[in-house]
């Protein structure tokens, strides 16, 4: 799915339009990569949390000159770590977490007695 069919998803679901929801795609991103620019995450419950590490810097090899060494400069890179409500629909327990629910509820109610 790219950007524009997104875009045409979340119009759809939310009733507003194409545009609108572009719009506020285009916001999200420039609030996270702001927040992650100045060391701050940026944390979905449930979805996950976008963050900026600092990925150091090493010695490689050339792939040109497998004999010449080169210096791989410290770097700053985007990453994302999966929530768990994510984690739990991707692995296909969103059912059994839906249905184990009420029982968890009732024994929270019954010890809170």
């Amino acid at each position: 799915m790219n950007k524009a069919e997104l875009a045409q998803k979340i119009a759809d679901k939310v009733g507003i339009t194409k545009a609108q929801a572009e719009e506020a795609m285009n916001t999200f991103t420039d609030i996270a990569v702001d927040t992650m620019k100045a060391g701050g995450e940026v944390v979905l419950t449930g979805f996950g949390t976008f963050s900026a590490r600092a990925r150091k810097g090493r010695e490689g090899i050339n792939p040109r000159d497998p004999a010449q060494k080169i210096t791989i400069p410290t770097v700053v890179v985007a990453k994302f770590k999966a929530g768990k409500n994510l984690k739990d629909a991707l692995k296909g327990k969103e059912e059994k977490k839906e249905q184990s629910k009420p029982a968890e509820s009732a024994q929270v109610t019954e010890s809170a007695s």
